[in-house]
């Protein structure tokens, strides 16, 4: 039986408050973040409960992933988390993996789709701590097209829809959204990102045909360069004022939790722009730890 380490990579959270500017310094490349953007982040934590559960639940996601692997395979996996912002970082890890003298690993970030700006940095990090130890990686792109996926978010559409009256639904938005991410990298990168959003909607699309679909973005980066939009704010208002819509249902997929992104950008902001417009709110459960989930990442691991 050979002995490989599953590395569950995530972006990270800070645990508490005095977490949250070396965390967000950190993100911005070690550049301090000014008083008024610490404050703004600060009171965005506040709004939510003061942290997020982002770590608790990562670490339950790795867990039943670990588990999974397990059942699965004639190989003992061994679980490590390696974050993207806050210890444990990736490096760490991939360090404690060489510690074990384990000489295999296999990763796989908690996102569903691919970038060279978001999945490739996890995958390079890893790759490149690992060769210093001579360790082999192998690394999943996306889990997105995995049936179990779409399968959970067509079940949240369909029992969403379930609380609309059926006279309502063509007076209903469908919002899928992912985090935003600089439009110069995707150019530049001729990036299957947005793509691959698209994609996704049209898969959940095929199987709950209800309301209207369409395709925003969130959590935009504080830099002067444009990203990916429309914002689902600004697309929220912008359907309301073309098409009067009643109900807007958001299915933030790009994430697999919730945590601070889903719980203030939808739950908050979004709310707020329904709320102006006399529109009801709805945001189906995150995925978490649903085995429909975990499933859609052991597939793609089981092919690596």
């Amino acid at each position: 039986m050979a002995k490989k380490a599953l590395l569950v990579m995530a972006y990270g959270t800070p645990y508490q408050e005095s977490d949250i500017e070396p965390y967000y310094t950190h993100i911005r490349h070690g550049r301090p973040p000014s008083e008024e953007a610490l404050e703004d982040l600060k009171m965005r934590y506040k709004a939510i409960g003061g942290v997020s559960p982002l770590k608790d639940t990562t670490k339950r996601q790795a867990l039943a992933l670990v588990e999974e692997m397990n059942k699965r395979s004639d190989d003992e996996y061994e679980l490590f988390i390696g974050l993207k912002h806050i210890t444990p970082f990736i490096e760490e890890a991939v360090e404690d993996i060489n510690k074990a003298g384990i000489k295999e690993i296999e990763t796989v970030v908690l996102a569903p789709h691919y970038s060279a700006f978001s999945v490739e940095t996890y995958n390079k990090r890893a790759k490149e701590e690992a060769e210093k130890y001579g360790i082999s990686v192998k690394s999943v792109d996306d889990f997105y097209r995995q049936e179990p996926f779409i399968d959970y978010w067509v079940e949240q559409v369909e029992e969403t829809m379930k609380t609309i009256p059926e006279d309502e639904h063509d007076k209903t938005a469908i919002i899928v959204s992912a985090h935003s991410l600089p439009e110069k990298m995707i150019v530049e990168n001729n990036d299957p990102y947005p793509k691959q959003l698209e994609e996704t909607m049209e898969l959940i699309r095929e199987r709950a045909n209800f309301g209207h679909y369409f395709t925003g973005w969130q959590s935009e980066g504080n830099t002067p360069d444009p990203w990916l939009g429309p914002d689902v704010q600004d697309l929220t208002q912008d359907l309301y004022d073309e098409h009067q819509f009643k109900h807007f249902v958001y299915l933030p997929l790009g994430f697999v939790c919730e945590h601070l992104e889903v719980l203030y950008d939808n739950d908050y902001e979004c709310k707020v722009v329904t709320d102006r417009n006399n529109a009801v709110y709805h945001r189906p459960p995150m995925p978490n730890t649903d085995q429909r989930f975990i499933d859609a990442m052991a597939n793609e691991i089981e092919k690596l």
